[in-house]
């Protein structure tokens, strides 16, 4: 290990007296965690510099480059200089070994300076907090390790600041390594599986076992690691693509049926996608995402992917990197797909959790909410792609394991879907360089959560760098656009070896290691190989264009290297400094995954009726959902993403003149100069997949087929996504559940018409204290796209004008079991609604053919709340007043006004239309289910008032002030 020479040390604060908000949060949140003596604190930044640099030229660096003298006063210390005694200062850095792209993005600025710098000159950033008040060091530096840092990637240390950089490790000579297996028992197997992170079954094991016995030989820790990884349940899905068989029971524990899966996803979710068949899918489940045509010539790309484990972790970085790795799953689709909107959906606890009752080991479902809200910001933001739906659940089942949802749609041409590897074609790396972070991130995430994973998993997390991944997104799209290669993925989990593994499958491969650019010395072969290291890609590149491709490369200063060439050996070889460390045969490493036939258990809940009250307050109730966690208003979270960057946003996610208004689906155009868009909606309902796993997920994707007709997309091309998570399908109830819901999909998508194009499954979402697991709810999160051949028929839901109608669409049903108002009243458990597959495309297409035809004026689904929240929420965004009669809704008219108002009974609509439309619209319908409910008011004394019949009751009047109020009050 060798030991750098002191450095220079920037650092940068606020003027006194300016406002500082980092400084504000960070006192805020030492408060929260009970350090109630700190008075203020400011914040500031520093940068290391190396100790060789003369003071002339650090000045200039710190003015130029580093400072902003309008608002921040500079302190330079020179190597070895000690600061005056003051203020107790918390400095929070990267532990070794964790990227800091902050760092990297001044090292690179200084080389544009012309600062002469080495691969081992220390260029180093770093927080402070100054803190007034007489404070205990050892207590300030615990809470503020965990209030002010994440241990898991970063050192908190209290007082002066270390003036050494970390030290650089030295190159580790790294020879071929043998495992010992051949002999090993299955305790044994166990055991090595367990010690290596592998997450690997003992029957895998014995299929490893037996393939070297076969060859004679032991395997080398490499081809172990990339064993694990490519058989991870991450990367494999072998829970969803293996035999299954199931047993289902009635309520009272009675055999309803059996049946035996022979692959389950092939038979449920891919079988409803092959007997749909539509011409309009251009690429289906064989690719990073699903391509469908938005019109002749131009497609559309979709992804979305989990990062749920990393998350937990590093909330910030665990949601960056889960964005800007499903960036790069769209860049990775044919040739690449260029993004232009990106989603997000968190699952994450309650609000405001007493921290005594949190488990061992967890973050504050608060702070895991804000950091991967940041996280998903800042990485967007930067990359200049708009995050433009999504959602926020909270649920008591997600403190131990937040999910965190990330995706993608990306537009690429027609001539651009299809890809192919070619023996000749060099691997090459594009992009950032390789480094410690992220390695057994894809076995990590083949295993459940506990109370130590804050400490002996850290190494799993990876670190983002938008910036690098902006510069990779706009040479791949010129390189491309040349053919100057012929294929193209990305490293994801896995890093090299699931990127190079995947490609090479048809024809092998072989990688020289030592190539492989790194962020620093010190990393063995087989953590070059399996690190997970962000911003990269990896192209299969013609010989004849290595020369352009180079060139251009560093005309946008973006690293290419070379590191290996495919071949047509079958066989993926692996080398390092010309000894082979690896040889695998392709076929036993993608083809030999024992399949063992897994039990699932499903039972079904003895659910009765709603006990809707007969009597109940309204508008308390109206109150109180407005304020829920899932129907609040989310703008606080919106506003931080920049939504309309790249001008093609349409249907925004917050609409009408002050944007108060929350919209279903939002619709993009790839460009602002096309008329057609992509119009996007989700929908996901654990509450009532706890109850009845099949009903919740039929619901979900109920929702998302709303939100993309609401927004004026076809749901006759409307293309789905599944994102399954779920707990340990070891376990048979687990995998019952699991079950149930891909049956669902099947069963929703052939009854809508609407094929799954692109999924993705996260098992193993469970947190284990001792010997006790909590799994998370039964979560799906479906999504919709559907082409807008005309961006100028998109409804948007505030209401319009006074004297239009309001019509109800769909038939009201008083099932409530797992809805917001159900929860509320603290209504027993009961029958959870289900769509009806015979009538609701027929709903979606009279919806759609009214869209076209001009005649909805504006148009809300009806989800979390129901009507009344549907209404209200109307009013939010129009400003103009409501009048209903909730009894005229269709199916309502024998249902208490709490069924009629708050039943979460999916395929509905609220829509304003026209006085003159009216019979136009009931022509469309004909005997489906509508009906006139009320009727748009005009203000009073200035603002719109909801008023809410049931029949010849009134039941609750409320102002737009009220809603909004009652809608913010947990913002």
């Amino acid at each position: 290990m060798s030991v750098p020479s002191p450095a220079w040390r920037v650092e940068l604060e606020l003027d006194a007296g300016r406002p500082d908000p980092v400084g504000d949060a960070a006192h805020a949140a030492l408060l929260d965690r009970g350090l109630d003596r700190v008075p203020a604190v400011r914040s500031g930044r520093g940068y290391l510099l190396p100790g060789h640099l003369e003071r002339p030229q650090v000045e200039r660096i710190a003015s130029e480059l580093l400072a902003d003298p309008v608002t921040e006063t500079t302190r330079i210390l020179a190597p070895g200089e000690t600061p005056e005694a003051g203020a107790s200062t918390l400095v929070v850095r990267r532990l070794p070994g964790v990227a800091d792209p902050e760092a990297d993005s001044t090292r690179n600025a200084l080389r544009l300076l012309d600062v002469a710098l080495t691969e081992s000159d220390p260029v180093q950033c770093y927080r402070t907090y100054r803190l007034e008040g007489a404070i205990d060091g050892e207590q300030l530096v615990e809470i503020g390790s965990r209030a002010l840092a994440n241990p898991t990637i970063e050192q908190t240390v209290l007082g002066d600041y270390p003036v050494l950089p970390h030290p650089v490790p030295d190159p580790r000579p790294s020879t071929r390594t043998e495992v010992a297996m051949l002999e090993l028992d299955d305790d044994g197997l166990a055991t090595l599986s367990r010690e290596r992170s592998m997450a690997l079954s003992v029957l895998e094991m014995r299929a490893i076992q037996q393939h070297y016995q076969e060859e004679g030989r032991e395997p080398t820790d490499i081809e172990l690691e990339t064993i694990a990884q490519t058989w991870s349940e991450h990367c494999k899905h072998k829970t969803l693509t293996g035999p299954v068989r199931l047993i289902e029971k009635d309520e009272r524990g009675e055999l309803l049926r059996e049946r035996n899966f022979d692959n389950l996803l092939k038979e449920t979710v891919f079988e409803a996608t092959r007997k749909l068949s539509p011409e309009w899918c251009w690429s289906v489940f064989r690719d990073n995402a699903g391509v469908i045509a938005m019109t002749d010539d131009i497609g559309l790309a979709i992804k979305v992917e989990t990062h749920n484990h990393p998350s937990a972790l590093d909330p910030y970085g665990g949601a960056g990197t889960g964005i800007g790795g499903v960036i790069r799953d769209i860049l990775g689709t044919g040739l690449g797909a260029r993004p232009f909107a990106a989603t997000d959906v968190f699952c994450v606890g309650p609000e405001g959790m007493d921290r005594d009752d949190l488990p061992p080991g967890t973050l504050h479902p608060d702070r895991v909410l804000s950091g991967v809200i940041a996280g998903v910001r800042d990485y967007g933001n930067r990359m200049g792609i708009p995050t433009v739906s999504g959602t926020v659940v909270r649920h008591p089942g997600y403190v131990g394991n937040p999910l965190v949802y990330a995706g993608c749609v990306g537009e690429i041409p027609r001539d651009k879907v299809d890809k192919e590897v070619l023996p000749g074609d060099l691997v090459v790396a594009l992009g950032g360089r390789t480094g410690r972070d992220g390695i057994h991130g894809a076995t990590f995430s083949s295993e459940a959560l506990h109370e130590e994973s804050d400490t002996v998993d850290a190494t799993a997390v990876q670190i983002g760098d938008p910036i690098t991944e902006k510069k990779v997104l706009d040479v791949q799209m010129i390189a491309r656009d040349r053919g100057l290669y012929r294929a193209v993925t990305d490293c994801g989990a896995g890093g090299f070896s699931s990127a190079v593994g995947e490609m090479g499958e048809e024809c092998g491969a072989e990688v020289d290691l030592e190539t492989a650019p790194l962020k620093y010395p010190g990393l063995s072969y087989w953590e070059i190989w399996i690190s997970e290291a962000q911003e990269r890609m990896v192209l299969a590149v013609p010989p004849e264009h290595r020369e352009e491709l180079f060139a251009l490369c560093a005309l946008h200063d973006v690293e290419a290297t070379v590191i290996g060439t495919f071949n047509d050996s079958g066989r993926l070889t692996l080398r390092w400094h010309g000894e082979v460390v690896g040889d695998l045969p392709m076929e036993f490493l993608h083809g030999s995954v024992p399949q063992p036939v897994r039990e699932a258990e499903s039972q079904r809940l003895p659910l009765g009726d709603t006990a809707w009250p007969e009597e109940a307050d309204l508008r308390a109730l109206l109150e109180a959902a407005l304020a829920h966690p899932s129907i609040a208003s989310k703008e606080w979270v919106v506003r931080q993403y920049d939504h309309e960057v790249q001008g093609g946003t349409v249907v925004k996610p917050y609409q009408g003149a002050r944007g108060h208004g929350p919209g279903d689906g939002t619709v993009v155009k790839p460009r602002p100069e096309l008329k057609q868009g992509a119009a996007i909606g989700c929908g996901i309902a654990p509450s009532m997949a706890l109850l009845d796993p099949y009903a919740g997920t039929a619901c979900a994707i109920d929702e998302a087929m709303r939100n993309v007709v609401a927004a004026g997309g076809n749901p006759h091309r409307t293309a789905l996504l599944d994102n399954f998570c779920w707990g340990d399908c070891r376990k048979p109830d687990r995998l019952g559940s699991l079950v149930r819901a891909a049956e669902a999909c099947h069963d929703a998508a052939l009854a809508y018409g609407a094929p799954f194009v692109s999924g993705k499954d996260s098992l193993n979402n469970e947190f284990r204290v001792g010997d006790e697991e909590t799994p998370i709810p039964p979560t799906l999160l479906a999504t919709a796209m559907a082409p807008v051949n005309n961006t100028a028929y998109c409804p948007t839901t505030p209401l319009k004008k006074p004297g239009n109608l309001l019509l109800a669409v769909g038939t009201t049903f008083a099932d409530g079991g797992g809805s917001v108002a159900a929860e509320l009243l603290g209504l027993p458990d009961s029958r959870v609604p289900l769509p009806d597959f015979a009538v609701a495309p027929g709903v979606f297409d009279a919806m759609h053919q009214c869209i076209q035809a001009g005649w909805v004026a504006s148009c809300h689904d009806l989800a979390e709340g129901g009507l009344v929240v549907a209404a209200a929420e109307m009013v939010l965004g129009g400003e103009y007043g409501a009048r209903l009669d909730l009894a005229r809704a269709p199916g309502a008219a024998e249902l208490s006004p709490l069924a009629a108002g708050f039943s979460e009974t999916p395929t509905r609509f609220l829509i304003e239309i026209a006085p003159e439309h009216l019979d136009e619209v009931l022509g469309v319908f004909r005997t489906l289910p509508i009906a006139p409910i009320g009727e748009v008011l005009e203000q009073e004394g200035g603002q719109g008032i909801l008023e809410l019949r049931h029949g010849d009751q009134s039941l609750a009047r409320a102002t737009h002030s009220e809603l909004l109020r009652w809608n913010r009050a947990a913002s």
